[in-house]
């Protein structure tokens, strides 16, 4: 398993004693242990806002606190062995984003208070008991993840309106990403779509799931998640030689990636919740207690359109869609 740091973390600072005693005395640093669901390529659009409210709030990373960084790389399987290892080096809290992580967080402590930045649907997987009051050592964000599955149909039906049939692919490993498969799937029926539901649960389950639907569908939606963000290139490729446009929950499956992008994305703002998650943080390391610290909903939401997948595709954007975008890649 690769563990990477994004910073290193030491310090210390001269501490004067009166009666003319002088000696140097090391700070005691917060620590903060992130697990981190991908890998650092991933999350390097969402957690530099992080760090950045951290160091408004007064958190200075090698000063005062410091941040002990850990990557599943998209496999469920390495949680538990990372969350053992935090909980083990006693951290003062730790960050989470997504359902896996933060269960397996749950269920390394009961006592070392969990934020986490984004989780697809805290109530519906059990998280927590409630969005107002959540209980237990753990609270955060919330995606909001099946509440927009409507929107994300409503827009990929503009690019393509003769739509007639789609691919949902989750990963049957994610609880979050399941329920958003399934709220789809309910809304597309509604709509009229007939729905192709693929089930993976590793890398290797990519290529395959795309032979078995891609002479099937007209497009493909592919619900958030750790393993497909961390196989996006993989997914984006797939997609583009099976001729689909794929929708998505998330910046960083649309952005230029190892020559391919995904078509479109509408989300929660990632950046505005990992920057809101700061703020639990600081909060905890001042004495806040999780359980008084009702989960927040997203406020801001974006929606992100890659051209250059567009023309590939030979697919016209509507102009009034891309007046709406609030990032449009060329």
């Amino acid at each position: 398993m690769q563990r990477r740091d994004f910073i290193t973390l030491l310090g210390t600072v001269a501490v004067s004693w009166p009666v003319a005693v002088r000696a140097e005395q090391p700070v005691k640093l917060a620590t903060i242990g992130y697990m981190g669901p991908n890998t650092p390529s991933v999350d390097s659009y969402r957690l530099p806002a992080f760090v950045k409210r951290l160091s408004q709030l007064g958190w200075i990373e090698g000063r005062n606190a410091k941040i002990e960084y850990r990557w599943a790389e998209g496999r469920n399987e390495h949680l538990t062995e990372i969350a053992a290892e935090l909980v083990q080096r006693k951290v003062d809290v730790i960050v989470t984003a997504g359902t896996p992580p933060t269960a397996a967080a749950m269920q390394a402590t009961s006592t070392i208070p969990i934020v986490f930045a984004a989780v697809g649907d805290p109530v519906g997987t059990g998280i927590v008991a409630s969005l107002a009051r959540p209980g237990g050592n753990a609270t955060g964000l919330s995606l909001q993840q099946t509440d927009s599955a409507d929107k994300r149909l409503e827009l990929l039906r503009e690019v393509i309106p003769g739509l007639r049939h789609l691919a949902i692919m989750a990963n049957g490993g994610n609880p979050s990403a399941v329920l958003d498969m399934r709220e789809a799937e309910a809304i597309a029926n509604t709509i009229g779509l007939e729905t192709v539901a693929s089930v993976i649960r590793r890398p290797e389950d990519i290529v395959p799931a795309f032979e078995a639907f891609k002479d099937r569908v007209e497009a493909l939606y592919v619900c958030n998640d750790p393993l497909a963000g961390t196989n996006r290139v993989l997914i984006n490729t797939s997609a583009l030689d099976a001729r689909l446009p794929t929708m998505f929950s998330g910046r960083e499956y649309i952005e230029v990636v190892g020559g391919v992008g995904g078509l479109i994305s509408y989300s929660a703002s990632f950046p505005d919740l990992y920057r809101r998650a700061a703020d639990y943080v600081d909060k905890i390391l001042r004495g806040a207690k999780p359980a008084d610290l009702p989960v927040q909903q997203p406020t801001q939401f974006e929606l992100v359109i890659n051209l250059k997948t567009a023309r590939a595709l030979g697919l016209t954007v509507p102009p009034t869609l891309l007046a709406r975008a609030d990032e449009v890649i060329e």
